[in-house]
């Protein structure tokens, strides 16, 4: 006997985007500044002792946390802001001319390629249900359940940031003194890549390719802030 097909709802990994895309870009941004501020103050003279790097980086790592949780807030913040007022425009507009906004709806169903009859039949039933979710869903774009939350946003991106910055820190503080700018780089690399394959996987993208732009980027920006700190420490001596 033939088993009825059974329906499941699929899980979309767009439906993550909010918190991934604050998480990822907070883990990146804390290994890369922590690292590079790290590795210019490193650079700026040989004379650099582990404790100056290390406040260096406590510093910077500090204060990036802090950076990235009030702009993510701020950012987040103007993109809500506008989700709410369109809801409001949309709820308005519906207590005062429902009829234009069914036939909003049928046409933009009918943009769809539904026949105009079914068009119809097709908005009233589903306005019936909820009228505003249908308009917000269809004409707008806007999923309740993926609206900007910045709260969410500015938590995760400084968490994201302050536990990934901590690894050019803890490199520092563990390695033997003749390997601790080594020890900074590759921790910093390894993590860069360890990332970007996992923020890869989390988005669908293919994880060697993740993997590589993660560790090109950030290892680009470490050795400009190196040379950069290098250059002004031969000026300052100079």
């Amino acid at each position: 006997m033939a088993r009825a097909h059974e329906w499941r709802a699929e899980a979309h990994r767009s439906e993550r985007g909010g918190w991934l895309r604050a998480a990822v870009l907070g883990a990146d941004d804390g290994i890369v500044s922590t690292a590079s501020l790290m590795l210019g103050v490193a650079a700026a003279s040989v004379s650099s002792s582990p404790h100056t790097v290390l406040v260096a980086g406590v510093a910077g790592l500090v204060a990036g946390a802090m950076s990235m949780a009030a702009g993510e807030y701020v950012s987040v913040s103007s993109q809500h802001d506008a989700e709410r007022a369109d809801i409001a425009l949309e709820t308005k507009e519906l207590a005062t001319s429902p009829e234009d906004e069914l036939q909003e709806l049928v046409a933009i169903y009918r943009k769809r390629g539904l026949d105009p009859a079914l068009a119809t039949r097709v908005a009233e039933q589903l306005s019936a249900r909820s009228a505003l979710a249908t308009h917000l869903r269809d004409e707008l774009g806007l999923d309740d359940a993926a609206l900007a939350k910045p709260l969410q946003a500015a938590f995760v991106s400084a968490a994201s940031f302050a536990s990934l910055g901590l690894l050019p820190i803890v490199a520092l503080v563990v390695a033997p003194s003749a390997w601790r700018v080594a020890a900074i780089v590759a921790t910093s690399l390894a993590s860069l890549a360890i990332l970007g394959a996992v923020g890869g996987r989390l988005g669908g993208a293919p994880l060697a390719r993740a993997a590589t732009r993660a560790t090109l980027g950030g290892g680009f920006a470490m050795a400009v802030t190196a040379l950069l700190g290098h250059l002004l420490g031969v000026v300052a001596d100079g």
